[in-house]
């Protein structure tokens, strides 16, 4: 049997190759266009069980087919199964435009809606109609067939733009390295990272160290390399990715004007002036305007802040480190070297306290206090060594949920953090189905012994994914020791981003509701769905909770609380910079699609630079090259909506201070939390969730509180 067309329990990833996708895939759309052809042809009059759960099913096995050759994709990329994705992509693509755009479907839901049946179903499955008959609508099922033939084609190239878009920046990204070959050009890096630097050189056979644009080692040298040539160096090539000053198959310049064009000609033909509107359509925000005057507004709180910061780190890179102009490259290095004076601590030194088997069983013990959960290591098939898999389950031993865990940075595997659905919770008839994720991260993996950034293992030149299983959940000292290495160690930002998916997962996993249009994630506004990501990360500021999560690896001391005090004293620094830099992103992401038009009179980058001379203080130089590189809205699900981390984290901030009223770790607030957020999945506004659990509409002012927005 075809591994992906094998639904009876988690994907078979050792078995799945290159070749099994586009069988699996025609084959799975085959049959649900007959279904669908079957379901119009019956006359009666249609209800839930008759249609609609027919095209739940038959879309459901779709996803469960298809997702785990996206995921691959992202984490195991091989120009093999890039190849199998990228030209299947247009099929999935067309398939569901042609769902959107099927008129007859949507007279049936709209039959059903004015049904007598309707008023006597659950409020989820009222929503998922609801939601339904809104979507067909923003798919053109209205349209005139003309238009209907436009609209498909639109979404087809848009695919493989974005597609092309997240390949290029991978490509641009993996074929830059650096070896530097005299240890004095490196001082001030931290020995792990110079450990991990010269482990990648060996495996390149090469000698010294290299350095790559990866995360785990461009940020540790903007942020500790007395070199400032190498800085500049790899800030150049970091800031210039995927742009005209690099290899001309791997520009995204003329992507981005086609991907921004084609969003404009879609919301037209759909009736909406502009795409911003469009994206709103399914969103909290109302209008682009409010998006836009929100943005603003937040700007003008933070920008006194923020000019305070700049002040300072000029003064200070003058003063103290000889520095007359502060240049791009030097902003993170003159940083820590100010939170270090200030504050008397580094972030290296911060970071020997958060070892990987620590972090994750205190994040584990968290979880389980707030929400009555245990959270054990289980086994399942797995696409690379180093990924791991856990059970989630309750007082009563039920399993919950399970996930996989991919902490780790390399080759084939794009940038950030995320978190997808593996399958969704849903009742199928007298049992429930249990939800899976993954969540994926891009921090530095063990050192020692075997090369860190080896693809050896899983990876295969066919593309496929050796036999592996999770076995060990989260690796002891003896675990380390026995393989010649020493514990990964995170910094605090990188334990943030780590419960920042968490909390995504937790979103989807601990769901209640049964029905899978609004189980986990589905069908919960784009706005809010950063809520329950953002929430987690607070915790990582308390005490209670961090005491029991650190650990020097050499010595086994637990974080001092003097220290602790240092990084809460700190943990506003600049925090102004900080809040100004996303809403200078977020604005740029909303006015682009809501008041620009490529190709009259402005680029995309002088568009940038517009929003940068309004709400920025910091000013990168000429040559940045940053759109080229933002996949959040150019090949992700942030187009028209990177102002939602934002107007979540308003909603997340305000949601924390009941728990700071009532104790971080009080289990009955945890259990509210649960049942009026998390539960609900997407079967209720996201606005009536929050007030359900806060008792009242959100404010700003905690947020504002927490960001040190606010003079004291």
């Amino acid at each position: 049997m075809n591994p992906l067309l094998d639904f009876s329990g988690l994907p078979r990833f050792a078995e799945i190759k290159p070749e099994h996708v586009a069988p699996a895939i025609e084959q799975m759309l085959d049959e649900n266009r007959a279904l669908i052809t079957r379901l119009l042809a019956d006359d009666s009059l249609p209800t839930w069980d008759s249609f609609v759960r027919p095209m739940e099913d038959a879309n459901e096995r779709l996803s469960r087919a298809w997702g785990p050759v996206g995921h691959l994709n992202a984490v195991m990329n091989s120009p093999e199964l890039r190849d199998a994705y990228n030209s299947t992509l247009p099929k999935i693509t067309a398939y569901y435009a042609e769902l959107g755009q099927n008129l007859a479907l949507f007279q049936k839901f709209k039959a059903l809606r004015n049904s007598t049946e309707f008023a006597g179903l659950s409020a989820a499955r009222k929503k998922i109609i609801e939601n339904e008959l809104r979507d067909f609508r923003l798919g053109g099922a209205e349209l005139p067939d003309d238009k209907k033939a436009r609209y498909l084609a639109i979404q087809e190239r848009q695919s493989e733009l974005s597609s092309r878009f997240s390949d290029n920046i991978l490509d641009a990204t993996n074929d830059f390295t650096l070896v530097i070959e005299n240890r004095g050009e490196l001082d001030g890096l931290p020995e792990d990272v110079l450990q991990t630097a010269r482990e990648a050189a060996q495996s390149a056979e090469k000698t010294g160290w290299m350095f790559t644009l990866k995360a785990p080692s461009y940020l540790p040298v903007m942020q500790f390399a007395d070199n400032r040539d190498l800085r500049a160096k790899i800030y150049r090539a970091y800031a210039t990715r995927a742009s005209e000053f690099g290899k001309p198959d791997w520009d995204n310049t003329p992507l981005m004007d086609e991907i921004v064009a084609l969003r404009a000609e879609e919301a037209q033909l759909l009736g909406f002036k502009n795409f911003g509107e469009l994206s709103l359509a399914a969103k909290m925000a109302e209008t682009p305007q409010q998006v836009v005057n929100f943005m603003r507004e937040l700007a003008q709180r933070a920008r006194p802040f923020a000019e305070k910061d700049l002040v300072e780190l000029r003064e200070f890179a003058k003063t103290k480190l000889g520095l007359i102009e502060l240049r791009s490259w030097d902003v993170a290095y003159v940083s820590e070297k100010l939170r270090e004076q200030r504050y008397a601590f580094s972030e290296q030194e911060v970071k020997q306290y958060f070892p990987e088997d620590a972090v994750l069983a205190g994040l584990f013990k968290l979880v389980e206090t707030l929400y009555g959960l245990r959270i054990n290591p289980s086994s399942a098939p797995i696409w690379h060594e180093t990924v791991r898999f856990f059970d989630i389950r309750d007082a009563k031993d039920n399993l919950v949920g399970q996930f996989y865990l991919d902490l780790y940075a390399r080759n084939s595997k794009r940038g950030g953090a995320w978190m997808d659905d593996v399958i969704t919770r849903r009742r199928l008839d007298n049992k429930i189905q249990t939800p899976v994720a993954y969540l994926n991260c891009n921090f530095s993996a063990p050192v020692g012994g075997a090369t860190a950034s080896s693809e050896q293992g899983p990876a295969q030149r066919d593309g496929s994914v050796r036999e592996s299983v999770a076995a060990a959940a989260s690796p002891s000292d003896d675990y380390y020791r026995a393989n010649g290495r020493r514990p990964a160690v995170f910094t605090h930002d990188e334990v943030q981003t780590l419960f920042h998916e968490f909390g995504h997962g937790l979103h989807h996993l601990l769901t209640e509701v049964e029905d899978l249009g609004v189980s986990g994630i589905n069908g919960v506004e784009w706005d809010a769905v950063e809520l329950p990501s953002q929430f987690m990360e607070n915790f990582c500021w308390e005490w209670d909770v961090l005491q029991g999560m650190t650990r020097r690896a050499d010595t086994n001391e637990k974080l001092p609380r003097a220290l602790f005090d240092k990084m809460l004293a700190a943990k506003n620094f600049q925090s102004g910079l900080a809040t100004l830099r996303q809403i200078e992103f977020a604005l740029f992401d909303m006015l682009m699609h809501s008041n620009f038009n490529v190709g009259q009179g402005k680029t995309i980058l002088q568009l940038l630079d517009e929003v940068r001379a309004e709400v920025a203080v910091l000013i990168p130089p000429e040559f940045n090259r940053f759109p080229q590189s933002f996949s959040h809205i150019f090949s992700g699900g942030y187009s028209a909506g990177y102002y939602s981390y934002k107007w979540a984290e308003v909603l997340s901030a305000d949601a924390y201070s009941l728990f700071e009223e009532h104790g971080v770790l009080n289990p009955e607030i945890g259990a509210r939390f649960r049942a009026e957020v998390l539960a609900m999945g997407g079967a209720r506004p996201a606005m009536e969730s929050f007030a359900a659990f806060r008792g009242r509409a959100p404010s700003i002012d905690a947020l504002l509180r927490h960001n040190g927005l606010i003079e004291v």
